[in-house]
């Protein structure tokens, strides 16, 4: 009976993640009310309540979900190339790529900051796509293609350039290779 309940509140959370990304990627955290998000879960709010402590904890989850799938498509992007300089660029270009998204630059480049307040999201920020940029710039050092200096520095100056530019190529997509050209050319400069 036990491993039946947790099946289903299992679902039960499932439902509530992904019906909350439908929504909150179209519309955006604060037009999405939760007798939305749990009508269209198929759930009640206490069921919502069961699961998470508010909307706030269910946006974060959302959050960190869609942080994650784009931290991974930088490292299988990354990982896709033997040279440091070639998986540097791989990387930084599919960040931009996966950000393009209009659905992931609202949920993590305009809501995230505003939901969670900047110091809470810079952190999972830090902990995804930020994690990656500084290995990357680490493993550029060590193997001697740029040289060496504090990486922390420089990760937060590229993380936020490349972060504006996501948010400004997800209403302009077809700007992608005119803001690759440009940020390499940037890059290139760093060698």
């Amino acid at each position: 009976m036990a491993g039946v309940r947790e099946e289903q509140r299992a679902r039960t959370r499932r439902a509530l993640v992904d019906r909350a990304r439908e929504l909150f990627a179209a519309r955006g955290y604060a037009d999405v009310g939760l007798a939305e998000l749990v009508g269209a879960a198929g759930v009640t709010k206490g069921a919502l309540y069961h699961q998470f402590e508010g909307k706030a904890e269910l946006f974060e989850v959302v959050l960190g979900e869609v942080a994650a799938e784009v931290a991974e498509a930088v490292v299988l992007a990354a990982g896709a190339h033997e040279d440091p300089w070639d998986r540097f660029l791989a990387g930084c270009r599919a960040f931009l790529v996966a950000s393009t998204d209009p659905s992931v630059a609202r949920i993590v480049l305009v809501d995230g900051p505003a939901v969670l307040g900047w110091t809470r999201w810079r952190a999972l920020d830090e902990a995804t796509s930020g994690r990656h940029l500084v290995e990357a710039l680490e493993a550029l050092a060590v193997h001697g293609v740029i040289a060496p200096r504090p990486v922390a520095p420089l990760a937060h100056l590229l993380n936020g350039a490349m972060n504006e530019a996501a948010l400004w190529l997800a209403d302009e997509p077809d700007q992608l290779d005119a803001v690759w050209a440009e940020l390499a050319g940037m890059l290139d400069g760093l060698r």
